[in-house]
């Protein structure tokens, strides 16, 4: 005798082809919504560092004020931080950043070699205030660095991971840049006490 075929066999293959789906349809929705909210986590982050430079680069203008007004001020030095300042407003990536924010850190070094010839300014109550400010955003642009590091790091893991790679690929979620040390940073500086 043969087993009579039920009706209800193929409401089950069905149920279980349709349940499949719904878990796949779930899986990848909610792979594309983890990797939007890490692409946005990453892009805030990334604000927050571009902010801490621009505050540094906001407070050096009224630095210079202040060495202009007890020195014989250098003009070539305005202009190179005018340039480094305009370099750190149109950078784009870590890598642009980091590199404008060297050329900044330069310029504001000649500065500061000027304020060592007058000893009046380096008294100046408005002088050490800005530079306690300029040592504080130094601080804050560490802090911003560092997290957008995680940030991106934990990204970039979803990205690269299997399977969310490949829902990665097909909507185009690229691994990302983080902040890395400048070329030389891991040699110590010689001091010599001659």
């Amino acid at each position: 005798m043969k087993a009579k075929k039920s009706p209800n066999n193929g409401f089950i293959i069905g149920g279980i082809i349709l349940g499949i789906i719904l878990i796949v349809a779930m899986w990848f929705g909610g792979t594309y919504n983890s990797l939007v909210g890490l692409d946005e986590t990453v892009n805030e982050k990334w604000a927050n560092v571009q902010s801490a430079y621009q505050r540094r680069a906001d407070l050096i203008p009224n630095l210079v004020e202040i060495v202009k007004a007890y020195s014989d001020y250098e003009g070539d030095v305005l202009t190179e931080i005018t340039k480094a300042r305009a370099s750190v407003a149109g950078a784009g990536t870590p890598t642009e950043l980091q590199q404008a924010g060297n050329e900044l850190n330069s310029a504001l070094s000649r500065l500061l070699v000027v304020v060592e010839n007058y000893p009046n300014l380096k008294a100046n109550e408005n002088y050490l205030a800005l530079q306690a400010q300029l040592e504080g955003t130094e601080n804050r642009i560490k802090v911003e660095r560092d997290i957008y590091n995680g940030e991106i790091k934990k990204y970039n893991i979803k990205v690269r991971r299997f399977p969310s790679n490949t829902i990665a690929g097909i909507f185009g979620f690229d691994k990302r840049d983080s902040f890395s040390a400048d070329a030389g940073a891991e040699n110590a500086p010689k001091v010599d006490f001659e």
